[in-house]
């Protein structure tokens, strides 16, 4: 496990006023209700992504922002609800206005060069404020645009794409496909390779809608989250030294355990140990699993809405401190595997009979897996980005699961925590022990 920085870098962006890109022909007026897992609390917000390029001779004479800006006028010809406005209906049901008012659109230019921001890119970004501007009054969930783009050239040749989401339209996956098809149409493609399909009702509750299955991550629990003030942020990068160390930790009988199973449940037990919580408390790591990926038959190919489930491993905090690692990989693996497709129904169901909550974070921590998103595939006629994904580390009760490749060309992943400076500490301390293999072997900032 080793530490990585960002580079303290400042630099200058000049923007050109935000305009509203609509789809380049008529698109249909209708609304258009979203599912009953889109439009849950927890989604009705805006989710950061950006995307770094790098110069490419070929493309010396050509403005990515222009290039963009016409693909998108083309692409949400067959994406148009993202041209539309959210409206809120009976029961907080949203829908979305298609009325094609358009995308936000950004073009500027930074004085800055791409090797500025270091060979290590990946979340927290310098500067994100000024490279996905936020255009005042742009940011709600009712009545706001969808999409926020803001493309910014770079005096080297590279460019930015960064963009701002309504997390309630798609999930990472969803806005992927939306991300490809708009590179297809930038590189001179008529239609995408995949046509997007909305058919939201296939999520919608059951008619009564009932509860047939446990949902621990609805539980209402007292509490409180990590406060805000003392936070601090470090980003460790694990590679194959350091997973072959934590995997000296698992029973021979869970050998076959992913490579994310063994590093978060390692984070997991850190996390506990470093926050110190009553050893008699609940733990809850709360496991994403993506239902259109593990069930073909719930949602068609081209589908782009939210589709994720969030089953939770729940330990006490004296069994994480004190139980072989095996114990923490074992609840992943049973929290995970809960999620069948009557799962899925119940979980839609309960959203809709508890009003569409908040899923609960009181002692939770949930790590996001981007690694098979595809972010980094987008090709707008640069080739693949240098770094493609989510554009902010996380939260303290949330981590990205990123895929990087350190200064020494070896592949691996970069998971951001934000911890108070006290348990921070702590956390380094337990995930060394995991990882040191030796006395002499020192690996906290050696692998950089």
């Amino acid at each position: 496990m080793s530490e990585t920085t960002t580079p303290l870098i400042k630099f200058t962006v000049r923007r050109c006023e935000p305009e509203l890109i609509r789809p380049a022909k008529p698109t249909p007026r209708e609304l258009k209700p979203l599912s009953d897992i889109d439009d849950q609390e927890g989604l009705r917000g805006q989710v950061p992504f950006i995307h770094f390029y790098r110069g490419d001779a070929k493309m010396r004479n050509k403005n990515p922002a222009s290039v963009i800006r016409e693909a998108l006028a083309k692409v949400l010809v067959f994406y148009y609800p993202f041209a539309g406005r959210l409206k809120e209906g009976p029961a907080r049901k949203l829908l979305v206005d298609c009325s094609g008012e358009g995308v936000l659109f950004i073009e500027a230019e930074a004085y800055v060069t791409f090797e500025q921001f270091g060979d290590a890119l990946h979340p927290p970004f310098p500067c994100l404020d000024e490279l996905l501007y936020d255009v005042p009054g742009s940011s709600g969930t009712i009545d706001s645009p969808l999409l926020l783009i803001q493309v910014t050239r770079l005096l080297c040749g590279g460019f930015i794409f960064a963009m701002r989401l309504n997390h309630t339209m798609s999930d990472g996956q969803g806005i992927v496909q939306f991300m490809t098809a708009l590179g297809e149409m930038a590189r001179g493609a008529t239609t995408p390779s995949t046509l997007p399909i909305w058919r939201r009702e296939l999520l919608f509750a059951r008619d009564p809608p009932h509860i047939t299955c446990t949902h621990h991550e609805y539980d209402e629990i007292e509490g409180k989250i990590i406060p805000s003030d003392d936070i601090i942020q470090k980003t460790f990068f694990f590679g194959r030294t350091e997973v072959s160390a934590l995997r000296r930790f698992v029973p021979s009988h869970l050998q076959n355990c992913s490579t994310f199973e063994v590093i978060i449940s390692s984070i997991w037990r850190c996390r506990t140990i470093a926050l110190q919580p009553d050893p008699e408390e609940e733990m809850r790591m709360i496991c994403m699993v993506n239902a259109s990926v593990k069930f073909k038959s719930l949602v068609p190919v081209g589908y782009y809405g939210n589709t994720f489930a969030y089953p939770v491993a729940i330990s006490t905090a004296k069994d994480l401190y004190n139980k072989p690692l095996g114990h923490t990989v074992e609840l992943l693996r049973k929290a995970k595997s809960s999620v069948t497709e009557e799962y899925m129904r119940s979980f839609v169901d309960l959203t809709v009979i508890k009003g569409r909550p908040l899923f609960s974070v009181v002692r939770s921590y949930y790590v996001s897996d981007v690694t098979r998103a595809g972010f980094d595939l987008v090709d707008f006629g640069w080739g693949k980005a240098a770094y493609g994904g989510p554009a902010e580390g996380g939260t303290s009760f949330r981590s990205f699961y990123i895929p990087f490749k350190n200064l020494k060309g070896e592949s691996g992943i970069v998971i951001s925590m934000y911890l108070p400076s006290v348990a921070m500490e702590k956390f380094v301390k337990e995930l060394n022990k995991m990882v040191v293999q030796d006395n002499d072997h020192q690996v906290l900032n050696s692998r950089l």
